[in-house]
């Protein structure tokens, strides 16, 4: 049974890399020269790091540093481009176990095995797990906090557009209108004397102000 998933023979050479991928800046091109000037890393072992940074898409096919190794040079993101790095890189074992990340050496031995086909004393075996775990040690596993930005909370309070009843002040005085309805049964008379005699005793009992 053919695999292909990635390994390095030298786990020292891998995690000095990645710790110094950390304090550089990012290159144009992720290659030989990079490694040999700014990381200061030479020798046979040395030039295996570019095509196993491609295996966890650290860097692209053209050599061109790519989003995830830029998010691992920076502290809050880094351990999330490192998870992301894993699960890229040895998707044929989480396609066999979603949890492997969290098992032990014996158990992620086992399920290589199982993915490759190899015998479990195979050594290409136990440098895959090496690869693995020295990978998965810069990995961070908590599930990123949503809303991690900050929501204001609007005001849920409405104004009220009614206004109150107006108070009096207690130097204004207030005007009362009072009206009245007069109903005179007139007598059936001539004599106008009569009827001035009611209308003088209506202005002087009824309509004085």
């Amino acid at each position: 049974m053919s695999h292909n998933i990635p390994y390095m023979t030298s786990q020292v050479r891998l995690k000095t890399c990645l710790d110094k991928i950390k304090e550089a800046s990012t290159p144009e091109l992720f290659n030989e020269k990079f490694l040999n000037e700014k990381l200061d890393m030479k020798g046979g072992s040395a030039r295996t790091l570019p095509p196993y940074l491609k295996r966890i898409n650290f860097v692209a096919t053209d050599g061109t540093p790519t989003d995830w190794y830029r998010e691992f040079r920076n502290p809050a993101l880094a351990g999330s481009a490192a998870f992301k790095a894993l699960k890229h890189a040895y998707a044929e074992l989480f396609d066999v176990n979603e949890n492997v990340h969290k098992k032990g050496d014996a158990e992620v031995k086992g399920i290589v095995a199982q993915v490759t086909g190899l015998d479990h004393d195979n050594p290409i075996i136990t440098y895959i797990v090496a690869t693995f775990k020295t990978l998965k040690s810069y990995a961070d596993f908590e599930q990123p906090v949503v809303n991690a930005v900050t929501m204001r909370k609007a005001d849920s309070k409405e104004e009220s557009t009614t206004n109150p009843p107006r108070q009096a002040s207690p130097n204004e005085s207030i005007g009362l209108n009072i009206g009245y309805n007069i109903n005179l049964n007139l007598p059936a008379t001539s004599d106008i004397a009569v009827f001035d005699a009611i209308f003088k005793s209506l202005r002087e009992n009824l309509l004085k102000g």
